[in-house]
């Protein structure tokens, strides 16, 4: 697919709205234009943080008609990948770090009935998930060290999004190429100039500014970082 006929992802990041009143969050980012939402899952294990687990994934989506991008920072994801699917997650994305058997991780989404991703620390090298590509449904490439919102964005990973597009290009892959971690105005156009087509957007998002705003703004931004990586 020509790069700019990628389909450009909006996912706000859930973990960066306000908890008493997620309903107001979800109903916002829905009127403001968001393609999907993400949802950061945390053990205190793999990452040194918790978050929340299926629970508030199938109030999410009892709330939305969303896709729902659930990320799972978690050790044994294929334990609990039923657990979120049930829940209503639409795409579960597991770390190739959390897994001893990332191919299981991958079989044990896909059973069942959830798209699959891979996702990448900021220091994991590419070629970690490689093997893995042709089963994909999206590839992951942190931009900060997981576990806590409102980092900055790490452009030393620009370089693995960029061999990610190339990769997936060459095996003719439709799989979403995300980029997770300190996504602004700044530097979600950065990721889009190499290739990145899902951008997981946090305090970006939720921040003071009405969020219609923000998303309209970072839309902006990463449709001219496309038009940048077709020239």
């Amino acid at each position: 697919m020509p790069a700019g006929a990628r389909r450009l992802t909006l996912a706000p990041s859930l973990l960066s709205a306000d908890f008493a009143d997620l309903s107001g969050a979800i109903r916002a980012a829905e009127a403001g234009g968001a393609d999907a939402l993400h949802l950061d899952v945390m053990d205190g294990h793999f990452v040194p943080n918790i978050s929340f687990g299926p629970a508030l994934v199938r109030a999410v989506r009892a709330r939305t008609s969303l896709p729902l991008d659930v990320h799972l920072m978690i050790e044994r994801p294929a334990q609990y990948a039923d657990a979120f699917a049930k829940a209503g997650g639409t795409t579960l994305v597991f770390h190739v770090e959390a897994s001893d058997a990332p191919a299981e991780a991958v079989r044990a989404i896909l059973a069942t009935g959830a798209k699959v991703g891979a996702a990448l620390r900021p220091d994991t090298n590419f070629e970690h998930v490689v093997s893995l590509l042709s089963k994909l449904d999206q590839v992951l490439v942190m931009s900060v060290h997981p576990g806590f919102s409102g980092q900055k964005f790490l452009p030393d990973v620009l370089p693995k999004v960029s061999a990610a597009r190339a990769a997936l290009d060459a095996i003719g892959s439709t799989a979403d190429l995300s980029v997770d971690g300190g996504i602004t105005v700044e530097t979600i156009g950065l990721a889009a100039e190499c290739g990145a087509t899902f951008f997981v957007c946090g305090n970006s998002v939720f921040n003071s500014a009405p969020v219609s705003d923000n998303l309209k703004n970072l839309r902006r931004a990463v449709d001219e970082g496309a038009r940048r990586a077709v020239r």
